[in-house]
């Protein structure tokens, strides 16, 4: 499991530094430095920890590959479009307001963007890392009991 799971966050690392890349290739800049892009990085490596930790949970569990891409679309992209990654949180209905609050994504999203500004809110910064930690903790762990349940079933 661990394996796998640093793979993921190393694949992570490399698609978050290519992303920075182009984005500064095209002109993009960033206040936030080398501490916003650092961040940037750790918030990208935690949520895909949690997206993978899942994944390969479901994987152990459901042994089928098409329940696992179907359980996985289902959580994914409303993970993503209920979350501020997309638009700004304030134009969203306030159901989706309440819902990105406890959606991971939306906790990696605001710790890069906040870190990537020109005066950052540490507190919320520091805050959503520690969320996606206790969360990409948790997520990895459970993981690895998927993988005991898997042994002894065979």
């Amino acid at each position: 499991m661990i394996g796998t799971l640093s793979y993921q966050a190393l694949t992570t690392v490399v698609q978050t530094f290519i992303i920075i890349g182009i984005a500064l290739l095209l002109g993009a800049r960033f206040a936030g430095g080398a501490t916003g892009f650092a961040v940037t990085i750790l918030a990208a490596v935690l949520i895909s920890i949690v997206l993978a930790s899942l994944s390969n949970a479901l994987a152990l569990l459901l042994r089928q590959q098409e329940a696992l891409i179907g359980v996985s679309q289902f959580l994914v992209l409303p993970l993503q479009f209920l979350s501020s990654a997309l638009m700004a949180i304030s134009l969203a209905p306030i159901w989706v307001q309440n819902v990105a609050r406890y959606n991971p994504v939306d906790w990696a999203v605001v710790a890069s963007r906040e870190a990537l500004s020109a005066d950052p809110d540490w507190t919320t910064v520091w805050s959503r890392l520690g969320l996606l930690a206790a969360l990409a903790t948790l997520m990895a762990w459970l993981a690895t009991r998927a993988f005991g349940a898997y042994q002894r079933s065979l």
